[in-house]
This record gives structure tokens, sequence and C-alpha cells, in this order.
């Protein structure tokens, strides 16, 4: 009992410091600043489900993915840096608001962004998907297993919690508040950009180097 609990202990903590529902909330905001409340609850709950299934899919089969894609980690880094500097350069000039006018063109921005770049790799990153492959592999049995998949679960949970409450910051900030804010974030985000492609890039570069 006390190693299972250990166990779950390590894979919460592990998905919910790597998630980081906190730190992804004002990168949420920035993205649906323009949204209606209910669209911005919607875009939540589908960008938490989405995370969800990711990660446990890649807990049940992510080494076998990588290996028969014959991806590495590190290119998931650098794809996630390109998607996240594009994302923060359309935030910094404030040019995400003229992708939605009609009700067709919301459901179709929500559903975009729900999946890239929220879900992934904002939520689902290269630290939480091989957390989770490292994590399923050191599974020994199926009580673990089932942990494992339960504390997935309550990180997705809080997660959706954290950004469903972005809406009463978006009515307390205002559309000047939203606006600044919005560049600021974009700014983080391009950094966060950078750091993502450097630390997937170097490694390859070495590899290539000593190759």
């Amino acid at each position: 009992m006390n190693d299972l609990l250990t166990y779950g202990l390590l894979a919460f903590t592990s998905f919910f410091t790597l998630i980081n529902p906190i730190g992804a909330m004002p990168i949420f905001l920035g993205l649906t600043s323009e949204l209606e409340s209910k669209e911005r609850i919607r875009t939540a709950k589908k960008s938490c489900i989405a995370a969800f299934i990711i990660i446990c899919g890649f807990a049940l089969a992510g080494n076998f993915l990588f290996a028969f894609f014959d991806i590495s980690i590190d290119s998931f880094r650098v794809v996630g840096g390109v998607i996240f500097f594009i994302m923060g350069m359309d935030m910094l000039n404030a040019r995400l608001a003229s992708i939605k006018s009609e009700e067709s063109e919301v459901a179709s921005y929500v559903n975009g962004i729900s999946i890239t770049p929220l879900a992934i790799p904002m939520l689902c990153g290269p630290g939480a998907l091989t957390n989770a492959i490292v994590l399923m592999d050191e599974a020994d049995s199926l009580n673990k297993q089932l942990t494992l998949f339960g504390a997935i679960f309550i990180v997705s949970l809080c997660t959706y919690l954290t950004l469903f409450s972005s809406s009463k910051i978006v009515k307390l900030l205002g559309r000047t508040g939203i606006n600044v804010m919005m560049r600021l974030m974009g700014l983080i985000v391009m950094i966060i950009a950078v750091e993502f492609f450097v630390k997937g890039i170097t490694p390859i570069i070495r590899n290539i180097l000593a190759g």
C-alpha cells in the first residue's frame, strides 16, 4: 500500500508540475481573450479532454510510436518551439482577434486552438509525454497502472478548473487589460518557444557533429 501511495504521489506531483495549470492560464487567456464566456469554457474543456487522451495514449503506446516513426523527443521540442513562437508573435501583435467574427469561424477557431497549441504542446508537451512513458514503464502491476491513469485524470481536472476560472479574470481585467496582457504574454510565450527550441536542437546538433 505504501509503495502504491508513493507511486501515486509521484505521478500526481510530476504531471501537475509538468502540465503547470497556473502557468498555462495566461497563455489560455491571451488566446481566448475575444471569445464569449461559454466558448472559453468549451475551449478549456476540449483542451483538457484532448490532453488527457493524448497523455494516456502515450503512456500506453508512446515507445512504440516514437520507434515506429523514428521520432525523438528532441524533435518534438523543436516543433513545439516553432509553434509557440508563431503563436507568441500573433499575441504580441494582437492578431488573434481578427480570426473570429462569425459563429462558424468562432467554432473553427475553438476547435483549432483546443488541440494546437493548447493541448499540444502547452498542456501535454515533451516533458509530460516522456513522463507518461517512463511512469508506465515503472508500473509493474495493474493497481499502479490504474493509479497512473487516475493521477493523469485528477491533474487534467485541476487544469480544467484553473482554466475555467480564467473567465472571471477576463471580466475583472476588461478589454484594455486583456490587450495589454496578451502582448505581455506573447513576449513570454516567445521566450518559452526559444527555450523549447534550444533544448531540442542542441542534442540534435551534438549528434550530427559526433557522427
